[in-house]
């Protein structure tokens, strides 16, 4: 199972999911895909296994991950003060793999009916939904994407 933890501006987001992604599960591949150098570098620093920046790589491995974690801003071209391109976000929305995002009410999104909860809250919810994923897709063969 590949996991994408997709971040941009400082990382400091992407640093604390990948933090708990890698503690929760240690055996799962954690790809760090940030939209600038320095979310890369966090997220890596924060134990990813593998991490590239900016618009191709993000575009290019939507493709091979299972799963991809991140605010739901990633969703929204032009968010994170124009971070995330258009094609990212074409690219995160139409990739195969499990979304698994952040319901922060940021990058002019404004999501109803979600509890308000801390940041540190949002990212046990999000590493508590990987876990009932890969429980659900456990030995199946079509779990990753071709």
């Amino acid at each position: 199972m590949i996991i994408a933890v997709v971040d941009g501006q400082g990382g400091g987001i992407g640093k604390a999911i990948v933090e708990k992604v890698k503690a929760g599960f240690p055996k799962t591949v954690v790809y760090a895909l940030g939209t600038n150098s320095v979310a890369t570098g966090q997220m890596l620093r924060a134990g990813a296994d593998e991490g590239a920046t900016g618009e191709n790589a993000i575009v290019h491995n939507m493709k091979r991950v299972d799963v991809v974690v991140g605010v739901i801003g990633i969703l929204n071209a032009n968010s994170m003060m124009g971070e995330l391109t258009p094609k990212m976000a074409e690219a995160i929305g139409s990739s195969p793999a499990q979304k698994i995002l952040l319901p922060l009410n940021r990058c002019h999104i404004h999501v109803v009916s979600v509890k308000e909860l801390s940041i540190g809250q949002h990212i046990d919810n999000a590493v508590l939904a990987i876990k009932e994923y890969i429980q659900a897709n456990a030995g199946s063969e079509d779990c990753r994407p071709v």
